[in-house]
């Protein structure tokens, strides 16, 4: 009976290491630590053995073991904050601008400004020092940022086949020149053809020339080309307000599809569309679309900024036990093609096969076979380290690290508003937008009337004291630069 109760003991004590939650470190039975990590993904019965797999790899190589845990997308952020103030214990969370500087307010999560480059050199020295600025607050490190197509470079996408029968000069990218090209396309192909089809209110990247100071906020930014750093209501600037009038005459005539503010369908075969890229970012988009050629030019950036850098970000949490062991994982990531390829692709031989494998430091060429894959690569670790697919370009990576050191940085990077003075009226604001800013971005509202609506709307909820407290933290940043 002894020995019963005295196993009994033991296995529960095992059983309570490999659980994760509630404020407890996790381990493995043979008491390996073992990183918890939050990611934004989808359902996949295999995963938690594929994630076995691969801690079985990462305990070989830095004495690590991790498992993953999965937020749906579109419940991401509540549920994240959830596991904050529950206190629910975690080690990794994904965060992206929208709510990192808040988070990091709220202590949640740990500062790294030292340790990281004390417990992941190869990780500090790895990531360009103007990328680690875009995630400072108040000059420190709280959160490592996924090197990626950093910067913002926004194209014009055009289907070949359109640019030959209308005689389209890609290099135009002006308003008035667009308006030409799709009033022909739209007298060519008829009254049910939609030359420009937006879903989601996507639009012709009205805030192209503006910092949002992280603030999550498009109706308030700071233009790159302003030497007097003046934060304004950017809907009101002639620029973005020019933007809103084409699209609302190109929704009057029927050039964007009518169901623009609401529709959320993945259009494919797309015969023009304005994209976040990279120099040979056509052969994706064509895979995407089933395009045969796309013609593409660029026509915003590349800038770099404190919004650009932080759309993907891994944090530590305050709480964590395995602070080291978290870097240590992410170094792991970021610098080991192997380990890089089966984040963001699976296991080889069940979801991917090797074309040419890695070797050493240099990535290599896969070929898919499974693309039931739940993770997104964006989430994990830089791009450049990952090996690239067989239907892409092979120097593709290489050409999105040329463009991220070729752009120009925001005369305001590293400035991350503090929110919490602010916080209230913010979140009110963010509301208000949130009700008004899909019909305007598709064209659907007629700017002259509804612009002047958001903004009283806006005031009445305290957008005046946002901007002036923004305008403050901006000038003291300044000083210091």
């Amino acid at each position: 009976m002894k020995k019963k109760i005295l196993l009994g003991l033991v296995l529960l004590a095992c059983l309570a290491l490999t659980v994760s939650a509630g404020g407890r470190a996790s381990q493995s039975a043979s008491g390996v630590p073992t990183v918890t990590w939050w990611l934004v993904g989808g359902d996949s019965t295999e995963l938690a053995e594929c994630v076995r797999l691969m801690s079985d790899y990462t305990e070989k190589q830095i004495g690590v073991r991790f498992e993953i845990k999965i937020a749906g997308w579109g419940d991401q952020q509540q549920r994240f904050t959830t596991i904050i103030n529950s206190g629910e214990y975690f080690d990794i969370m994904f965060d992206d601008l929208t709510d990192y500087s808040q988070r990091v307010a709220q202590g949640a999560f740990a500062d790294l400004t030292d340790l990281v480059k004390t417990a992941s050199p190869k990780l500090w020295a790895l990531i360009p020092q103007d990328i680690w600025t875009g995630v400072k607050i108040k000059s420190r490190i709280y959160a490592v940022p996924t090197w990626k197509d950093s910067a913002i470079t926004q194209w014009v996408v055009w289907d070949h086949n359109y640019v030959t029968k209308y005689n389209i000069d890609i290099t135009k990218t002006d308003l008035v020149s667009m308006d030409k090209y799709f009033r022909a396309i739209k007298n060519g192909e008829g009254s049910r053809f939609y030359p420009y089809r937006i879903s989601n209110g996507g639009s012709y990247q009205p805030f192209r020339n503006y910092d949002t100071l992280s603030a999550g906020l498009a109706p308030m930014g700071l233009n790159l080309n302003d030497s007097s750093y003046k934060v304004v209501f950017t809907l009101d600037q002639p620029d973005v307000r020019e933007i809103f009038e084409y699209m609302h005459r190109w929704y009057q005539a029927g050039i964007i599809n009518p169901d623009a503010a609401v529709s959320v369908e993945d259009f494919k075969g797309q015969i023009f569309m304005t994209a976040q890229g990279w120099p040979g970012a056509d052969a994706v988009w064509e895979a995407q679309q089933g395009v045969e050629q796309y013609d593409i030019h660029q026509f915003v950036g590349p800038n770099l900024s404190t919004d650009s850098i932080q759309g993907s970000l891994n944090s530590i949490s305050t709480n964590s036990r395995y602070k080291t062991e978290s870097l240590k994982l992410l170094e792991l990531a970021n610098t080991d093609p192997v380990f890089r390829d089966m984040l963001a692709y699976g296991i080889e031989g069940r979801h991917f096969n090797y074309v040419t494998r890695p070797s050493g430091s240099t990535p290599g060429v896969i070929k898919k076979i499974n693309t039931n894959w739940p993770l997104s690569a964006y989430q994990q670790a830089t791009f450049f380290s990952m090996s690239t697919t067989d239907d892409q370009s092979p120097d593709q990576w290489q050409k999105v690290r040329a463009n991220d050191a070729s752009a120009t940085p925001s005369p305001i990077l590293g400035f991350s508003l503090d929110r919490s003075s602010i916080l209230n009226e913010l979140t009110n604001c963010r509301q208000v937008w949130d009700r008004y800013k899909n019909e305007l971005l598709s064209g659907t509202s007629n700017p002259a009337v509804v612009i002047p609506q958001i903004k009283r709307d806006l005031e009445a909820v305290g957008f005046s004291k946002v901007l002036a407290e923004s305008q403050r933290q901006v000038d003291e940043f300044l000083k210091t630069k």
